[in-house]
């Protein structure tokens, strides 16, 4: 079911974004890794690794959305996730919410794709992060002080 927040936008820079109402996703930390995402080919910057995330609904908050996205793309039981904090890229009129998150097992579970915007799901070393073909938002971010230093 399509949310009321899928469409592309123009943010006050003249760039086009997905989502109405804003954009967020799921940085999830197990240990010294992180839950990544190898996006489709067909998708906007396709063939590069991300987090689970997605089109805000005007109903959601940053931290709704990006459980939901992230329970919607990887099946993660979301009883485990621990938020932990955010990251806003402010875009003018349009911004993308990076949320901080903990998995609270003791065992990372194997995941598999589950709405076939991805084709595999990686628990990547936070040290080899930098070494994927990283989404160009989720590079710069990853690239910037919030990142690891934030990471619970």
């Amino acid at each position: 079911m399509r949310g009321d927040g899928d469409g592309w936008v123009v943010c006050d820079a003249g760039h086009r974004h997905w989502g109405r109402f804003g954009a967020a996703g799921l940085l999830l930390r197990h240990g010294d890794r992180v839950l990544l995402a190898h996006r489709v080919w067909w998708s906007h910057h396709g063939e590069t690794w991300g987090i689970p995330g997605g089109a805000r609904n005007s109903d959601e908050t940053a931290r709704q959305a990006a459980l939901r996205e992230a329970v919607e793309e990887t099946g993660v039981d979301d009883s485990r996730v621990h938020l932990t904090g955010e990251t806003v890229d402010d875009h003018g009129g349009w911004s993308y919410v990076t949320v901080h998150a903990r998995l609270e097992t003791d065992e990372a579970p194997a995941l598999e794709p589950t709405d076939g915007e991805a084709t595999e799901l990686r628990w990547t070393p936070v040290a080899g992060v930098s070494d994927l073909p990283l989404h160009p938002g989720f590079a710069a971010f990853w690239a910037g002080p919030d990142a690891v230093e934030h990471l619970p």
